[in-house]
């Protein structure tokens, strides 16, 4: 009977040392993943707290303070660019954090009108506007940007409700004013029917051959704004 406890012996330790070597990962429970993070560059959705620079500053700094003879790429006034966040950054003296001593800030928000920007005659930046950019800072003045997953809706599109806030965002600080650029006033419905029924509209906002783009210096419109400007074009430009 004493040769058969050796084997035996020796049979447990093997099954010994392989339990103790097999280590398994503990999967983690469900919805206990690392959660996206909305100021991520690359996150996907946009967060309606977080100001995204790509999508709700730039825009407003293209349209009133990038342009020609000002702070566009070529006039640089003041030696001060704001045609993109690089730009915007290493010129503008943007204090992360803290607007009121952003250069920026200080001078879309002065009350004497010779230092206030944008420069009279254009008009000066809207409360909404002035919030957004102070916001941004307030953020910390990153470079984010956002995809909007919705769809783009493109029924019950109309000129009070869907275009002249398109052109707001992107247009009139330029296009608006005493002495709107091209001598085309885009708060005033005649002017942009106008732009509408001529093809001029269209064509600068897809950037089409032939036409100068719009917003001029700045990048394409989202696409989803350019198909609500088609679709108001195509339906004849009304006033509603």
């Amino acid at each position: 009977m004493r040769p058969r406890v050796l084997p035996l012996m020796l049979l447990y330790l093997l099954l010994a040392i392989t339990i103790v070597g097999c280590k398994h990962e503990v999967p983690e429970p469900l919805g206990t993943e690392e959660p996206t993070d909305p100021t991520d560059p690359g996150a996907g959705n946009c967060d309606p707290d977080v100001v995204y620079f790509q999508r709700d500053v730039l825009p407003i700094l293209v349209s009133n303070c990038a342009v020609s003879g000002c702070h566009d790429a070529t006039t640089k006034q003041d030696g001060v660019q704001l045609t993109d966040y690089e730009s915007v950054m290493r010129t503008g003296d943007i204090k992360p954090g803290d607007p009121e001593d952003s250069e920026v800030y200080e001078m879309i928000t002065e009350d004497d009108e010779d230092e206030r920007m944008p420069k009279a005659p254009r008009p000066r930046l809207s409360t909404a506007q002035i919030g957004l950019i102070k916001k941004w800072i307030q953020q910390g003045a990153k470079d984010l940007t956002c995809t909007d997953n919705t769809a783009c809706n493109t029924t019950n599109v109309s000129f009070s409700g869907t275009i002249k806030p398109i052109f707001a965002k992107y247009c009139t600080g330029c296009h608006s004013g005493t002495a709107p650029t091209g001598g085309i006033n885009l708060t005033l419905y005649t002017d942009a029917a106008g732009v509408a029924k001529s093809g001029r509209l269209v064509g600068a906002v897809t950037h089409a051959s032939g036409f100068v783009p719009m917003p001029q210096g700045g990048a394409k419109l989202p696409q989803c704004d350019i198909d609500k400007i088609k679709v108001w074009v195509n339906a004849g430009a009304p006033n509603n």
